[in-house]
């Protein structure tokens, strides 16, 4: 099993898709994206520092072993190098990583419903409504 993510701001939702995809086999290994592949995805640089994210999903037991993802355009070599035999994604990337069928299982899993890290980030941006009384 192998899945990929930027694991920023380290939440339940994170959480529950890793121990739900490890429950599919019995190794389940995951590509944590680099800074700079987020910030040419994004445009934004992750809160924390990608070795920090690398350690926070090394040290969860449901994670058998973990590595940088450093491109997008490399899944491929990744399932390969990795010998994977299911690739796991949240369901918001449904059919967007069809074109791996032929080099292993493509799974899509429910993600956990009210939190993103993206919705996070946002609420953290945005100040306090304060009433003046």
């Amino acid at each position: 099993m192998i899945t990929f993510g930027t694991y920023d701001l380290f939440h339940i939702g994170h959480l529950n898709i890793l121990k739900r995809a490890a429950a599919l086999g019995n190794h389940l290994i995951v590509g944590v994206s680099t800074d700079a592949l987020n910030f040419s995805k994004k445009g934004l640089k992750p809160v924390f520092p990608q070795h920090e994210r690398l350690a926070i999903v090394e040290a969860l037991r449901c994670v058998n072993e973990a590595f940088y993802e450093e491109s997008l355009e490399l899944k491929a070599e990744y399932i390969k190098h990795y010998k994977a035999d299911v690739l796991v994604m949240g369901d918001d990337w449904a059919g967007r990583f069809d074109q791996f069928k032929s080099l292993c299982d493509v799974v899509y899993l429910p993600r956990t419903e009210g939190i993103s890290t993206t919705d996070i980030k946002q609420g953290l941006a945005t100040p306090p409504v304060v009433s003046a009384s």
